[in-house]
């Protein structure tokens, strides 16, 4: 039996319990557990050994990455197990979202599980302690360098910037991206969250193009530069915001976010409507984050970047979004409902196709 899969297993048996807590109190039970992984050198050079997989990885953007599976924006805001996470075998690791503001999560409830269809939904809104506060943290634990794998930096729009000025909205992202670009090595910028009052109108291509020409502006020395875009634009907005990303000079996106659509779900409607708003992640997204990156692909060509996200189990949901056209998956939703083990056991298996 290999290591990712007695992970699994533990994880399996551990997993109802957990889940019987809310889910904010889980997520900060397994932070907790692992504590020791982060502050403890030897101990994480000893879980790195157990987890990480051999193989060729994947050389780009000027970066190697020993697997083509990372962690997605989202699950560590504010860079507190960075070094834990990149131990469990991750082949990148993506930090944030952060801005230039600190900022409390929307009100609770603001987390929901949905098991029937092993989903999520969120409406957390960009909670953490603020772009300069995260990455002096990182600074502080050793940089980059000391995950051992490439480390991506989110940014996102303070809730108290109005997306309609857009000189003000410059000077937000421009803020968090100083601070990102000195400790990262390559930024994703965040337009696409539903949890962020109007921030998606930033995927239209007007927005877009001034945004992104903006920060191309700041990006000295150059360093590689990602575009995090929804699955729920229709076909036009979509070719329109992959021209401008082409027309930009940046490296290329993430597809997807997470989705507001609700349709195909084993979850009740009564108990969605509980719910309510907030970005649905997980299996349900799987389809349309397919079709994101064959049209991202076919639209930018082979030298963009496309790393694939949304929905992604097992090695065959990774192997689709890689034959699709991504170049690098990431995983978040599934994490949470398959453990510890899943990075490595993807990697073993996807080094193995």
């Amino acid at each position: 039996m290999t290591q990712s899969v007695e992970l699994h297993v533990l994880y399996k048996l551990v997993r109802p319990l957990l889940f019987t807590l809310p889910p904010h109190t889980a997520h900060a039970l397994g932070n907790l557990t692992l504590a020791p992984v982060e502050y403890l050198s030897p101990l994480r050079a000893l879980v790195r050994a157990f987890c990480t997989q051999k193989g060729a990885g994947v050389d780009l953007m000027g970066l190697h990455f020993p697997s083509p599976v990372g962690l997605a924006g989202g699950f560590d805001k504010n860079a507190t197990r960075a070094r834990a996470l990149a131990a469990l075998g991750f082949g990148f690791v993506e930090l944030g979202t952060v801005t230039a503001e600190a900022q409390d999560a929307n009100p609770m409830p603001n987390m929901f599980r949905l098991p029937a269809d092993h989903a999520l939904v969120n409406r957390l809104g960009f909670p953490n302690e603020g772009a300069k506060a995260v990455c002096e943290r990182i600074e502080a634990r050793g940089g980059a360098a000391a995950l051992g794998v490439p480390l991506a930096v989110s940014i996102g729009k303070s809730r108290s910037v109005d997306v309609n000025d857009r000189e003000a909205v410059l000077a937000d992202y421009a803020k968090s991206f100083r601070h990102a670009h000195r400790v990262a090595d390559f930024v994703v910028v965040n337009v696409s969250s539903p949890n962020t009052k109007n921030l998606r109108a930033l995927q239209g291509a007007d927005a877009a193009k001034l945004l992104l020409a903006f920060l191309m502006e700041e990006n000295e020395p150059k360093k590689p530069l990602l575009l995090k875009i929804a699955p729920d634009m229709d076909d036009d907005g979509l070719a329109s915001l992959l021209a401008v990303v082409k027309e930009s000079g940046i490296d290329g996106v993430i597809a997807t976010n997470t989705t507001i659509t609700r349709t195909g779900l084993k979850t009740s409607d009564g108990r969605l409507a509980e719910i309510g708003a907030g970005g649905l992640s997980g299996p349900p997204l799987r389809a349309r984050a397919l079709d994101v990156v064959r049209t991202a692909r076919a639209t930018l060509g082979p030298d963009k970047v496309v790393i694939g996200v949304g929905g992604i189990s097992d090695a065959s949901h990774a192997r689709a979004l890689l034959d699709a056209g991504a170049n690098l998956v990431q995983l978040y939703t599934g994490f949470i409902y398959e453990g510890p083990g899943l990075p490595s056991r993807l990697a073993r298996e996807l080094g193995h196709d």
